[in-house]
């Protein structure tokens, strides 16, 4: 199936087709994972919803301030 890149703000996308919305339960507001595969890209639906991500964000960040001087040792 082809679809065109269009400029959308200051962004660019494309629409996807109703019918394929459709088959894959997708809506408005639904968040997808782009993939980077070789020369090609998939996107991939989120089996996490966004509280879940943002705690596990927070957890990250808690560590990486905790951390930061050996991350910057290692990072060398």
């Amino acid at each position: 199936m082809n679809v065109t890149l269009r400029k959308i703000g200051n962004s660019e996308g494309f629409i996807i087709p109703k019918d394929v919305l459709d088959r894959h339960n997708l809506k408005a507001g639904d968040t997808l994972l782009l993939v980077e595969e070789g020369d090609g890209l998939k996107l991939r639906r989120t089996s996490e919803d966004p509280e879940e991500f943002e705690k596990k964000m927070r957890i990250a960040r808690e560590r990486m301030k905790k951390y930061e001087a050996a991350y910057r040792v290692l990072a060398k």
